[in-house]
């Protein structure tokens, strides 16, 4: 069930905007470059996620690059609410996320999307976003794919939203998974033909 809007959409309008100009921060490619780790749209993948920053070695950098992905996305869905309302929270929530896949500030390439995907769902509703942290950290232990922690956690989190009864973010959750796997599709293909790199155990 989809919620009645109560905010004019001019208003809603502009918090998706700001909620966007936030997202678009390229968190990644800003540590890199502070501590010394260079272009990380040069390195890895090219990624500016949180996962091609542990690729340079630094795992301090790569927690920092998670934590801001996802405090982005949270910041916006949780200030939209507190200021406006559920239906703002929701828009602050999208348009933070694809912010940062699609940044203005880097020519509109940007992540992939699962850390600031983890922070909307924890803003919009934490028991969900307890539950995809969770999963993700289970998938990731049991298989050491980052990837596919990231394209297994996002793919349950409506089901967690509607089981757990939180139905009007269960739209939102939909659309942002389904843009999570379309920025995914090169590391499905490599995963379905087993070529997918794997992070190693710490010793």
């Amino acid at each position: 069930m989809i919620p009645e809007l109560v905010t004019p959409l001019w208003l809603l309008g502009l918090v998706g905007l700001a909620a966007y100009a936030l997202g678009s921060i390229p968190f990644g490619v800003v540590i890199a470059r502070v501590m010394g780790l260079g272009d990380l749209r040069a390195i890895g993948s090219g990624n500016i996620g949180a996962t091609n920053v542990m690729r340079t070695g630094n795992k301090a950098a790569g927690v920092a690059t998670f934590v801001l992905d996802a405090a982005k996305g949270a910041v916006a869905a949780l200030l939209a609410g507190w200021l406006i309302g559920p239906d703002a929270a929701q828009v602050a929530a999208l348009a933070a996320f694809i912010g940062h896949l699609y940044p203005v500030y880097l020519g509109f390439k940007g992540g992939k999307g699962v850390a600031t995907f983890i922070g909307i769902t924890l803003a919009l509703a934490w028991p969900v976003g307890l539950a995809t942290c969770a999963t993700w950290l289970v998938t990731f232990k049991a298989s050491r794919y980052s990837s596919l922690a990231g394209l297994t956690a996002c793919g349950m989190s409506s089901i967690y939203a509607g089981f757990l009864g939180y139905l009007p973010i269960v739209a939102v959750l939909v659309v942002a998974k389904l843009l999570v796997f379309y920025k995914h599709r090169d590391n499905i293909k490599r995963l379905w033909n087993r070529t997918e790199p794997r992070f190693k155990k710490a010793r």
